[in-house]
């Protein structure tokens, strides 16, 4: 992957379109941001493939992210609390929370952070009604 110097940033082309990326809101995506997004991306995405693959059927999933930042070490990430919100008809608590076990162990992106930043979970379940 190629990074190209900007005025306030950088920016990468990619085959779905461009990407900017700048300390600066005003000029792109903020790295801190796509740290944040890189991590709810694989973690929900990893769920969803093993709830489809145990034939969990659920309607929604939201997922909000939390974060700490330290300010006095260049404002790094601390932590991150992702909830998910589950919507969905008979859901059964204990099989979610089990397969969001198995998700955070095969997220590329929590494992790679694990050690470094701290990523707390918890499932929020809308019972549908019919």
């Amino acid at each position: 992957m190629n990074y190209y110097l900007k005025e306030n940033g950088v920016r990468i082309k990619l085959g779905y379109g461009e990407l900017e990326i700048s300390g600066d809101e005003d000029f792109g995506f903020r790295p801190f941001q796509l740290m944040v997004s890189s991590i709810v991306g694989c973690s929900a995405s990893v769920f969803r493939k093993i709830l489809e693959k145990q034939r969990t059927k659920i309607e929604d999933m939201i997922v909000s992210a939390e974060v700490e930042r330290n300010p006095e070490e260049a404002n790094r990430i601390e932590r991150i609390a992702l909830t998910f919100t589950i919507k969905g008809h008979q859901l059964d608590p204990d099989k979610l929370h089990k397969s969001l076990e198995v998700a955070r162990k095969n997220c590329s992106m929590v494992r790679s952070v694990e050690n470094s930043i701290q990523i707390d979970e918890k499932i929020e379940i809308i019972e549908l009604s019919r």
